[in-house]
């Protein structure tokens, strides 16, 4: 069902304000300014119409941006798609890593070098606990997806991963993780050693920091979780793909905007993940928002290790014959056509009147708007001769 309320409304209502205001760089404003012109006929559109019943669909062309709240459903099924070739019949882990608050400063100030560093070190951690014959003595590998917001839009920086348990050894053998597969690595160490090599990286670093900012990340807790493994293999990706194309809030969660203020649904981790309501005025939810739009091609969902684009092309499919005596069968690539139909519940081809799936686009316009009414019923007549003397 479509949401009463989205965050292209709260963009438009103040988009005067936004295009002057010194708070946003251009990058942002370029970003909130192709969310707010989504799926509007300032980006063009096409055409449609039935050849049976003469219904006339007119559709509006979406703005593709990653952070937009109306363009992730398809590129988050054709991930998912995607992954599937990936998948081993093997235990999963999701581990976090989290940056703790005294980050958010140098996010804000600079959101490449640190979001870099929280990848790479991340990975190194994994790693090196995955090469240690203490915990597993093997190469692992690990999809990652940056996320910056917490639920009430704030800053907070955190790396979902997704871990296989257990790893190839250096005879090319796949080696199970601890206690067959449900246990990867303990969590406090996992910690400590992230901590331990964030800072060291920091340190060697161009920012210049003061000691008091150094001695504040030792007095802070550092946060890994590593929870328990999948049911089974496949519920690995469609868990993952909650994540990969999520955005700082859906339209979903907004309840209302009214009298300059937006109010919207969070939970609230901290008092045992409770649903609640926020209210903010319109210029601070815009705000928060802006944080989390991600620097011009910074890259939020990374692969390591036997993941890597590099390593599974080879490596995964012998580890797949290995453990299931099989060939391995690589998935067909579906169009958005198939993708919408088979898993959004949507048959673009299929005529929301007659239920046939007869339609067909009759012409592409520009921002400049779908023409006027008499020109799509000439077209439609010119349409509909063409596919009458083509059946």
């Amino acid at each position: 069902m479509k949401p009463a309320f989205d965050v292209a409304q709260v963009i438009n209502d103040h988009w005067n304000t936004i295009g002057t205001s010194s708070q946003f760089n251009t990058w942002q404003l370029r970003t909130l300014n192709a969310i707010r012109r989504c799926r509007t006929a300032a980006l063009g559109g096409h055409i449609d119409v039935c050849t049976n019943c003469n219904h006339i669909r007119i559709s509006y062309n979406s703005c593709r941006n990653r952070h937009c709240p109306k363009c992730q459903q398809i590129q988050r099924e054709r991930w998912i798609h995607a992954r599937l070739d990936e998948l081993l019949p093997v235990p999963y882990f999701h581990v976090v890593f989290t940056l703790p608050e005294p980050f958010n400063k140098l996010c804000l100030y600079k959101p490449t070098l640190i979001y870099n560093l929280l990848f790479k070190i991340a990975w190194s951690v994994i790693q090196s606990f995955g090469q240690d014959p203490k915990h597993l003595g093997a190469d692992t590998g690990m999809i990652c997806i940056l996320h910056t917001w917490g639920q009430n839009l704030s800053l907070h920086p955190h790396l979902h991963c997704i871990v296989p348990g257990g790893g190839i050894t250096k005879a090319g053998y796949w080696k199970v993780a601890r206690n067959k597969g449900k246990y990867l690595f303990p969590t406090t160490s996992l910690s400590t050693v992230f901590r331990a090599r964030m800072v060291a990286a920091l340190r060697a670093s161009d920012l210049v920091l003061d000691k008091p900012f150094y001695n504040s990340l030792f007095k802070t807790d550092w946060v890994v979780h590593a929870n328990n493994v999948f049911a089974k293999p496949e519920h690995v990706i469609e868990y993952l793909g909650r994540y990969t194309h999520k955005i700082a809030i859906s339209n979903h969660r907004i309840l209302n905007i009214n009298n300059n203020t937006v109010t919207f649904s969070y939970k609230d981790y901290r008092d045992c993940a409770k649903k609640k309501i926020m209210t903010l005025a319109d210029d601070e939810f815009i705000r928060r928002f802006a944080l989390h739009i991600l620097p011009k091609g910074f890259m939020r969902i990374r692969h390591y290790g036997i993941l890597s684009s590099t390593r599974k092309q080879k490596d995964l499919p012998i580890i797949y014959q290995q453990l299931t005596h099989k060939p391995f069968v690589k998935q067909e690539k579906k169009d958005w056509k198939q993708i919408c139909a088979q898993h959004l519940n949507y048959n673009p081809d299929c005529c929301p009147v007659c239920k046939k799936e007869t339609m067909m686009t009759l012409m592409v316009f520009d921002q400049r708007g779908p023409p006027d009414k008499t020109v799509i019923l000439e077209l439609m007549k010119s349409k509909t001769n063409i596919a009458a003397a083509l059946k």
